[in-house]
């Protein structure tokens, strides 16, 4: 499986979703690094099987075994910290957003790639998860790095395609059952 069979797989009613996966394939603005680790992080944040699978076909080779590891980290990660966040800035009471998370993040500090690479993965598990204080903190942290804005956009729109992909892959699954 790869991106062109992922493709495949998208019925026409969402064909702005089968299309806009082979433009972001050939996105350029943003290292093969930096856009395949976005891919395979926003996939493993999607949590569908089929497109997790699709991804890592076609990541293969085309990252290394550390970036790998390293954009598996970053969908592992925010799917602790996103949840918390979120919660945390969602809730009415402002004391827990004031209370340290006490939870380990030591990957964060030393992730196995370019600091930047692995905050913008952050940054689509982010965008995935829905956690606008995470969005902003690893926005912040990539600008800081010397992402341009253009950069950041293909990022989220990484995201949010792969995301469509799996939200239809599950509607298409749960129609057929």
């Amino acid at each position: 499986m790869s991106i062109d069979s992922l493709r495949d797989r998208i019925p026409d009613y969402a064909k702005d979703i089968r299309l806009n996966l082979g433009t972001l394939a050939s996105e350029t603005s943003l290292s093969d690094q930096q856009k395949w680790g976005a891919f395979l992080t926003s996939a493993l944040a999607s949590r569908n099987a089929a497109v997790i699978r699709s991804i890592m076909a076609e990541v293969d080779g085309k990252l290394s075994p550390e970036a790998t590891t390293a954009a598996k980290s970053a969908a592992a990660i925010m799917g602790m910290n996103n949840v918390y966040y979120r919660a945390t800035h969602l809730m009415a009471v402002p004391d827990y957003a004031t209370l340290p998370a006490k939870l380990r993040m030591n990957v964060i500090g030393n992730p196995g790639v370019d600091k930047v690479d692995f905050e913008l993965w952050s940054l689509a598990a982010s965008a995935v998860n829905g956690c606008g204080m995470c969005l902003d903190a690893h926005e912040k942290v990539v600008r800081k790095g010397g992402l341009s804005t253009d950069q950041v956009q293909a990022a989220l729109r990484i995201a949010a395609v792969v995301h469509a992909a799996a939200t239809v892959l599950d509607a298409e699954a749960a129609i057929a059952e």
